[in-house]
């Protein structure tokens, strides 16, 4: 499964735009309940004028409000992108640390977003499983699970070592584009063959 999505895409990455470790973590602290293309509209709005936490904490709440107001739930967002930034400041020289517990306790950063700074800005084997994993990861019984972390945690287990590092990407990308959640398109999927799906889309 893992050799033909790299045969297809050897090097998978985010689809979000980022030039550094802390612009990836605002990035994907934005993309809750939002879409990438939306993210990355905001961010290119964003980025230009604060791309560093001392540069967002001068900018201020209200302005940073005014630069992420077309992504949702973007009140609460900027409530913790500040609060975020001040903590990066005070503890971490505003630099975004490499460590899961350290991310996991800055205010609106999740495993899930923790997952996707260590794998896409500091190259760990880990996996991030958004919806687009959940659904693959149970559609073609990849690793089965009732909830994400049972999700993640068979990925882990089952994923050759090789791959491990690209899982994530090959698989929210596969998710979006082929696997769709209401049609899939299965006609036009290298893994349907190796897919546990039964109810396959005709050609």
């Amino acid at each position: 499964m893992f050799a033909r999505l790299a045969e297809l895409n050897p090097h998978p990455t985010t689809e979000l735009e980022y030039s550094t470790p802390f612009e990836l973590l605002i990035a994907v602290m934005l993309s809750a309940q939002a879409t990438d293309v939306g993210v990355n509209k905001a961010t290119r709005r964003l980025f230009p004028v604060a791309n560093t936490p001392a540069a967002i904490l001068a900018l201020g709440e209200d302005e940073l409000k005014r630069h992420i107001s077309t992504i949702g739930l973007f009140n609460t967002k900027a409530k913790n992108v500040i609060a975020t930034c001040r903590i990066l400041l005070e503890r971490y020289g505003g630099e975004v640390p490499r460590d899961r517990d350290a991310l996991e306790a800055l205010p609106g950063v999740g495993r899930k977003t923790a997952n996707v700074v260590l794998n896409t800005a500091f190259g760990e084997e880990t996996i991030a499983v958004d919806t687009h994993i959940f659904r693959v990861a149970n559609r073609t019984g990849l690793a089965p699970g009732a909830n994400v972390r049972v999700v993640e945690d068979a990925l882990l287990k089952r994923v050759p070592r090789e791959f491990r590092r690209d899982a994530h990407h090959w698989l929210i990308l596969h998710g979006r584009y082929v696997c769709v959640a209401r049609k899939p398109k299965c006609p036009e999927c290298v893994i349907r063959d190796l897919c546990a799906y039964r109810p396959k889309t005709p050609p």
